[in-house]
């Protein structure tokens, strides 16, 4: 992996930061290659159940693209909506922990996310209409559909900067703590979710996703409800709450 991205996994919990915090965390074409290449990994894993995404530096959690290499033609906006959509595409749960300020393409990524931690006295904005751009249309879609038409306008169309009591306010956030409590935080939810059984996270993950999209196929869903209902998983739950246990999943 890149020096400017990190890769770990420890037990169930896999972990990318981005580690470029002199250039505000901003993605250019090594760091989108090395974030897809980890997402890739992560997909294909049996093991990995959570994956938590934060940045370096307390000042900016990511500013999205680089300009410096969009303008000099070396990346185009597709590819960082490939790499959202590879984020947003994963069927375990993600966590974005959000460090810092966060900008532009910043505020997609951590949307390509399922929950989002941020620290008081953080700012948000995307300026794409003070310098005369259009968003692109894949990242409008996931605004729309996180957050809704109403706060959509007031980030893109707006360009609006929110504070971190506005960004939970209006959903951006789940989560709002103090910046000495981030770590902890951030580590206590993504354990809790690593101790949910898989396949149940994972079926009403897909379900509820395909719901806000418009594309539920009910037939698709009834099967992994089903799934859920036949696996070994749901007996270990049952097992576990009559012995007064933790239960121990193993995904199948």
């Amino acid at each position: 992996m890149s020096e400017t991205v990190t890769f770990s996994v420890e037990q169930h919990v896999a972990r990318l930061t981005l580690n470029n915090p002199e250039k505000h965390n901003a993605l250019g074409r090594r760091e989108l290659d090395t974030l897809r290449a980890a997402v890739a990994e992560i997909a294909a894993s049996e093991s990995v159940r959570v994956l938590v995404l934060t940045g370096e530096g307390d000042k900016t959690f990511c500013a999205g693209a680089s300009l410096q290499e969009l303008n000099a033609g070396e990346i185009r906006g597709d590819d960082y909506q490939d790499m959202t959509d590879a984020i947003a595409g994963l069927e375990i749960p993600t966590i974005c922990a959000i460090s810092g300020n966060v900008f532009g393409g910043g505020v997609e990524l951590a949307l390509s996310c399922d929950f989002r931690i941020g620290i008081e006295g953080t700012r948000m904005r995307v300026p794409a209409a003070t310098i005369g751009l259009c968003y692109p249309v894949r990242g409008i879609e996931r605004f729309v559909q996180r957050l809704g038409p109403g706060v959509a306008k007031r980030i893109l169309v707006a360009a609006e900067t929110l504070s971190a009591d506005e960004m939970l306010r209006i959903g951006f956030l789940d989560h709002l703590v103090m910046p000495a409590q981030l770590e902890q935080t951030v580590t206590n939810y993504a354990n809790q979710l690593a101790s949910l059984a898989p396949l149940s996270v994972r079926a009403m993950k897909q379900i509820i996703s395909s719901v806000a999209a418009g594309t539920l196929d009910r037939g698709e869903a009834t099967r992994l409800a089903a799934d859920c209902e036949a696996s070994e998983d749901l007996a270990e739950g049952f097992a576990a709450q009559r012995e007064k246990r933790p239960p121990q999943f193993s995904g199948r």
